[in-house]
């Protein structure tokens, strides 16, 4: 069994999903972990899938969705390691504010200091308005409030707002 990467990058149009799903279905991969999302008008598909097809073969049969230039698929095979389940908590990050450079990697900065890890991260440009929004998991013995104090500060740095929130039970 190989776990492959696969990415579609490119201009959106309807049934981009459905098309490499089937692809990969009949090629007997199974879907284990997947990422779509729109991106400023384009779109951004990863996946992880595991099978007995190779690589070659996967990049193959996915060929016809680059064909009319509009789209670029890649695959690439990754190691047989399976994520690790951490001690920690998880936690949601918010930032929203004026738009300006920086803002992603100072903020996700202070969460790498102190052994936080980003396991999703999703931002918007709308207008002016800048919004950030991260998964994030925390090591259980951080000092959460010493973090928000961190995060604030580089915040008011930035010009813009943050908040730091644990993920009840429930929001799983």
């Amino acid at each position: 069994m190989t776990l492959h990467a696969i990415t579609v990058l490119g201009q959106d149009r309807p049934g981009i999903i459905a098309e490499a799903t089937a692809i990969l279905g009949g090629l007997g991969l199974n879907l284990e972990d997947s990422s779509m999302t729109l991106l400023r008008g384009h779109f951004a598909m990863t996946l992880i899938s595991a099978g007995d097809a190779d690589a070659a073969e996967v990049e193959a049969a996915l060929a016809p969705l680059s064909a009319s230039g509009d789209l670029t698929v890649s695959v690439g095979d990754l190691p047989e390691e399976r994520a690790v389940a951490t001690d920690g908590s998880s936690w949601v990050l918010s930032v929203h504010g004026g738009d300006r450079p920086g803002i992603v990697s100072s903020v996700v900065s202070r969460v790498a200091e102190v052994g936080g890890n980003i396991t999703d991260l999703t931002t918007r440009l709308s207008g002016d308005l800048y919004v950030l929004v991260a998964e994030v998991d925390l090591p259980r013995d951080v000092d959460v409030e010493g973090l928000r104090t961190t995060l604030s500060g580089t915040a008011a740095e930035l010009g813009v707002g943050v908040s730091l929130h644990e993920v009840e039970a429930d929001d799983l």
